[in-house]
């Protein structure tokens, strides 16, 4: 396609000198290929300019910058660079699938979204999630990087290449990263979740607010007027009174889930060995009991949050909630890992911050015959505030709490657990994850409960620069002797 019909298709007024053929774009100067369009973007970190001269070594026949910037070939500039870049990726990828829902929310995105495609999928479609968890799909397409949301060019030959294979329905997570670096613009939304609003990132947004504001770009910007629009009603309030407005304002169809929700309320909840009655309402007419086997409130949370995204209209509704009690578990997210034979059992958690941490304690709480168990770190190199409120939450709602190391990176191990431990002084400290998880197994008595959090399905530990192997679900069963 030449560079001005590329322009054309996707709304930009930039008129280039030259006119040549485009095959690609990408931002990535070590993808350039001959007839490529490169788009050199400012970066947290980099400056996309810097690799210019690479990239026209490699063949870019053209560049689009968001600052000046100089080249051997025409250079286009525009503030809108990134949201252009999106939008012309996936006119080079190909039609997507017809069905596209988003999830966002500190927590639950990953849950969510595959609680979606399963629903989907027992609704009888061809269904994909796509996030932390990687795609996960009934058809070979090759997954995407390793990122919560991809950079707008995988995701757009994602998306592709699962509707060339027929898949219809698919479920993804949008990051406040990527919601806020626009790598999800050029997707067409049919729905849009969201899911909580807690501490996270600020290491990146800086302040709640900013945070917010990304996040909210997914229903301000992305989700067409009349999209369909879930949303937790027992959020803080500030976000919910924000969305409520904004769907107001753009004719969503806005439907709340939770405690509070008036679409989808959640009236009682018992929990049982392996997950949990629950008692809901639907459009305020309470329904009969449903046994989910997910244990945990957020769990529940989280399921009826994917079946408000996923129903077209209120007569159909009814026949989503019923596919409830057919969802399975989400890896590393509150998952049993072992039972052992005095009846204590570990789980594996992927909770990684204050209010994450919170809420799996709190809903395993009501599982636990005996004592709660907790090992837990955090990360380096993020955001370093949240390190005593987790230690803060670990204190007030575990028995006993181990603090060990998460993923590090390049920081000091030890300055990060005596962040953690200042917090929860009654706290074990043993910075070798493996040693503290075996220190949390050999201190579960008959009806006790171990939660391992903070890595969930990750496989491996980040120390420095290198990703060791490591993963706390493999580890609980090997030390448990059920590997």
């Amino acid at each position: 396609m030449r560079l001005s019909e590329l322009l054309r298709q996707n709304g930009s007024i930039l008129s280039p000198s030259v006119d040549p053929e485009i095959c690609a774009v990408t931002a990535d100067s070590r993808q350039v290929r001959p007839g490529t369009l490169f788009f050199a973007l400012r970066g947290a970190k980099q400056d996309g300019a810097a690799f210019i001269p690479q990239a026209v070594a490699n063949g870019a026949v053209a560049v689009v910058a968001d600052h000046p910037a100089q080249a051997d070939v025409p250079v286009l500039l525009t503030p809108d660079a990134k949201h252009l870049l999106a939008l012309t990726a996936v006119t080079l990828a190909g039609p997507q699938p017809t069905c596209i829902a988003a999830v966002t929310g500190t927590n639950g995105k990953s849950s969510t979204a595959e609680f979606l495609r399963q629903i989907w999928t027992l609704q009888g479609f061809k269904a994909a999630s796509l996030g932390t968890l990687g795609l996960i799909a009934n058809v070979d397409v090759p997954p995407p990087p390793s990122l919560t949301t991809p950079d707008p060019v995988s995701l757009a030959k994602t998306l592709a290449s699962l509707a060339q294979y027929g898949v219809d329905h698919v479920a993804l997570e949008a990051s406040s990263h990527g919601l806020e670096q626009h790598r999800l613009d050029g997707v067409t939304l049919n729905a849009a979740g969201f899911s909580n609003l807690t501490r996270d990132h600020l290491d990146y947004h800086g302040t709640i607010t900013a945070y917010r504001t990304a996040k909210l770009r997914l229903f301000e910007e992305l989700l067409p007027t009349n999209g369909i629009a879930a949303v937790n009603a027992d959020m803080d309030p500030e976000t919910l009174n924000a969305l409520q407005a904004l769907a107001a304002q753009r004719a969503m169809t806005l439907r709340t889930v939770g405690k509070t929700g008036t679409a989808l309320r959640l009236l009682e909840t018992t929990p049982t060995p392996t997950g949990q009655i629950v008692r809901l309402s639907l459009y305020g007419e309470e329904l009969p009991e449903i046994t989910l086997a997910l244990p945990g409130l957020f769990q529940a949370d989280n399921a009826m949050l994917a079946a408000a995204m996923c129903w077209q209209d209120e007569s159909t509704a009814q026949s989503v909630v019923d596919y409830l009690p057919q969802l399975v578990g989400v890896r590393g997210r509150c998952e049993r890992a072992v039972e052992l034979s005095n009846g204590a059992a570990a789980y594996v958690d992927y909770a990684h911050t204050p209010d994450a941490l919170e809420r799996v304690l709190a809903s395993l709480r009501p599982h636990t015959q005996g004592r709660l168990v907790v090992v837990f770190g955090a990360g380096g190199d993020r955001d370093r505030g949240k390190r005593p409120l987790m230690g803060d939450v670990a204190a007030r709602m575990a028995d006993l709490a181990i603090v060990t190391d998460d993923n590090p990176r390049t920081e000091d191990p030890q300055s990060i657990r005596s962040a953690i431990h200042a917090a929860c002084p009654e706290a074990h400290e043993i910075g070798d994850r493996r040693s503290a998880i075996a220190a949390g197994l050999d201190a579960l008595q008959p009806g006790d409960i171990l939660v391992v959090a903070g890595k969930g399905h990750e496989q491996g530990q980040i120390v420095g620069q290198t990703v060791l192997p490591f993963d706390d679900r493999s580890v609980i069963r090997e030390l448990a002797g059920a590997a």
